[in-house]
């Protein structure tokens, strides 16, 4: 059995094609990203409403799915990125987000999420938190290993992020409190 070889782009290509939605291109091969669930798309939401409710207080700004340039052939597409007001205005960002937070969907393999979390490792962003919808889990990613959090912190920030209060409004907004 043949496997497809896949065709190469340039990084120039790839900022000027629309991909809908969104994909991440990792040395010249564009790559699609799993998402399309509610859960995914909850937790998105409700990351967002999180970081805006305190982005005062905190000096930040938070997006979903915005293009960072990890490296000068990488760019990732992050569920949701943090970064801080004193931060030029990019609209491809280059400088390092405060956070990034990745959402798992049920087709992530491990393999290809390593890479994709390593890449903003690499690129200096000094928190990586990853959410697990289905089984309502965080892990901490920011040293290289996946620790198990139930709270995401910055002390740099003050930023803190509290799962168990994320998931409480996501049930609120369903109207299905713990059925998840």
């Amino acid at each position: 059995m043949a496997t497809a070889t896949p065709v190469r782009i340039s990084p120039g290509e790839y900022l000027h094609t629309s991909y809908r939605p969104d994909c991440d291109y990792v040395d010249g091969v564009v790559e699609e990203r799993n998402l399309g669930e509610l859960d995914h798309s909850a937790v998105q939401g409700a990351l967002l409403q999180w970081f805006e409710n305190h982005r005062h207080e905190w000096g930040i700004h938070a997006y979903l799915e915005l293009r960072i340039q990890v490296s000068p052939t990488r760019f990732r597409v992050a569920d949701l990125c943090v970064i801080s007001t004193s931060a030029p205005r990019e609209q491809i960002i280059q400088t390092a987000p405060v956070a990034v937070v990745e959402v798992l969907s049920p087709e992530d393999r491990v393999s290809r999420y390593l890479a994709r979390l390593e890449d903003y490792r690499k690129m200096g962003v000094r928190n990586v938190w990853v959410i697990d919808p289905a089984e309502r889990r965080g892990f901490d990613f920011s040293s290289g290993s996946w620790i198990e959090a139930a709270v995401f912190t910055d002390a740099a920030t003050g930023l803190r992020l509290d799962l168990a209060a994320l998931f409480a409004s996501i049930d609120d907004a369903l109207g299905d409190p713990g059925a998840r």
